[in-house]
């Protein structure tokens, strides 16, 4: 079981925030959004399957892969489920290195925030022709 979202470049992605990751369907970003490495996006974590949300409330361990498909670069990064993720924001989903929990959160106690990808795909983000596609599994029960 897995999950596709696919986001696309901003000119004001920077990609520096120390414990947080995030795709967004919006169109635009200030630079208050610092997180941000993905905009356009095709679904929100409201849009995730049903199925998909049950497995991950189970406190799974994911695996994300990022990918820019057009350059054949991909980042790994991986984080837990919950059992206190709702899945209701309508534009976001937000990947934490914290255990906090909100509507916009997909994942906690991740292993990569933004500041931790690879500067090569984050250059390439800045390109708004850029796709990004990031690829969510689960893979485990959390021990």
């Amino acid at each position: 079981m897995k999950e596709i979202v696919i986001a696309r470049g901003h000119p004001e992605i920077r990609a520096t925030h120390k414990t947080t990751l995030e795709v967004t369907k919006e169109k635009s970003l200030t630079e208050r959004g610092d997180c941000i490495i993905g905009v356009g996006a095709d679904k929100s974590i409201s849009e995730l399957s049903d199925g998909f949300k049950k497995a991950l409330m189970d406190s799974v361990l994911v695996m994300v892969e990022i990918s820019l498909p057009d350059y054949g670069l991909t980042e790994l990064l991986t984080g837990y489920g919950s059992r206190e993720l709702t899945f209701n924001h309508p534009t976001d989903i937000v990947i934490r290195k914290s255990d906090f929990i909100c509507r916009r959160t997909l994942l906690i106690k991740a292993d990569k925030a933004a500041i931790d990808i690879n500067r090569e795909i984050i250059e390439l983000l800045r390109d708004t022709t850029t796709e990004l596609s990031m690829s969510i599994s689960p893979v485990d029960k959390k021990i």
